[in-house]
């Protein structure tokens, strides 16, 4: 979460700020209704997929989101919700540092995630 937040923070530049208020709150945070409706999908997924019931789909596709967006949005949370059980099962330790998500936020802002093999 943190590395791909400092990546959103820095596509956003300006706008960076959105990344905190998301993380603290994404009911009063200043995104649209689409964005704030798959967020809220995406949550409901990393913790049970079975949480997700037809009123989220029904409130994502009211605020505009398609079939695809929901897909893509149950499938990345899944994805990474995985990932993460996975790097957890293995007991790996995850830098304290924030400025260590910063450099990583960086370079998958810049280079994208094949970036650590072409270098």
């Amino acid at each position: 979460m943190e590395a791909h937040g400092a990546a959103a923070r820095q596509l956003l530049g300006e706008q960076s700020g959105v990344v905190a208020e998301i993380f603290e709150d994404v009911d009063s945070a200043q995104i649209d209704d689409k964005l704030r409706a798959l967020l809220v999908i995406a949550e409901k997924v990393r913790i049970d997929g079975r949480l997700v019931g037809e009123s989220d789909v029904q409130a994502a596709r009211e605020a505009g989101a398609d079939d695809k967006a929901i897909h893509d949005t149950v499938l990345i949370a899944a994805m990474f919700s995985m990932f993460n059980r996975y790097v957890d099962g293995l007991a790996t330790w995850t830098p304290a540092d924030p400025a260590v998500y910063d450099e990583i936020g960086q370079r998958l802002a810049n280079k994208g995630y094949g970036s650590r093999f072409r270098e």
